[in-house]
């Protein structure tokens, strides 16, 4: 009987502690992922620039305001916050995203959105990026991106992991986020060009989550099959990279 009861002691004992490594193995996997309302910057993987936006307009297409890639990590003019399509797809807080969910980007100093449309880029004479939108953050439908993993490394489970690189593919235009390495000269001298093009656009394309803030999945988000069901806490925060940048300075001028 002591035997027995030892035994079921012990298998007990070793279900709980494997439930446990996996519980915590699980949840600190989930915030490894991008999530809705985390603010980020995105480094591009064949230029070494992270996406980047100033009250600096544009000269020539659209002249709205301009979107640039600057290798300095610490820029505060580089931070993106993840949010809900325009179309309003249930991007919630919380949420994590799922590889090909439509979404917003919007710069976090001016407010306004990722954003591309049928002008010429003023140096490649790609399809201009730019940012836009009112002083609440809305714009049009050429505010949306879709989010396309690179699967080829596994892993993800459907959502964007941040290790992962992603190519971002214009909703209305179907072109991608790419920079090609051309670089502009005053009043913003050695920053990218960053443009929309067809075919995927090669390395220039991809793009890698780095330095930010990151929500922390909701409770009933977790899991890739349960879908998006409502919040059951309030999310935390993981702080990734520099964390708190200074500054905080906008450009002024036009190209």
């Amino acid at each position: 009987m002591m035997k027995l009861l030892f035994k079921t002691r012990i298998i007990f004992s070793t279900w709980i502690f494997a439930f446990i490594f996996l519980q915590c193995h699980v949840k600190g996997s989930l915030f490894d992922f991008v999530t809705c309302g985390s603010v980020l910057k995105l480094q591009n993987l064949a230029h070494n620039v992270r996406l980047h936006s100033h009250e600096v307009r544009y000269g020539s297409g659209s002249g709205q305001q301009s979107v640039t890639g600057v290798e300095a990590t610490e820029d505060a003019n580089s931070y993106w916050r993840v949010r809900d399509a325009t179309s309003g797809t249930g991007c919630r807080r919380g949420d994590p995203v799922r590889c090909g969910d439509t979404l917003r980007l919007t710069h976090l100093a001016t407010g306004k959105n990722l954003h591309s449309h049928l002008y010429s880029s003023p140096i490649t004479q790609e399809q201009e990026v730019s940012a836009y939108g009112d002083a609440k953050g809305e714009g049009d439908r050429g505010d949306d991106w879709t989010v396309v993993c690179d699967t080829s490394g596994g892993g993800g489970g459907g959502l964007w992991l941040r290790s992962q690189r992603v190519r971002l593919r214009h909703s209305v235009t179907e072109r991608y986020l790419h920079v090609a390495g051309a670089r502009f000269g005053r009043p913003i001298a050695g920053q990218a060009e960053v443009s929309a093009v067809a075919s995927g656009g090669g390395r220039g394309s991809y793009w890698l989550a780095a330095e930010g803030v990151f929500v922390k999945p909701n409770e009933a988000s977790e899991s890739p099959g349960m879908g998006r069901a409502p919040s059951v806490e309030r999310p935390a925060f993981v702080v990734s990279g520099d964390g708190a940048d200074g500054g905080g300075l906008h450009d002024s001028g036009e190209l």
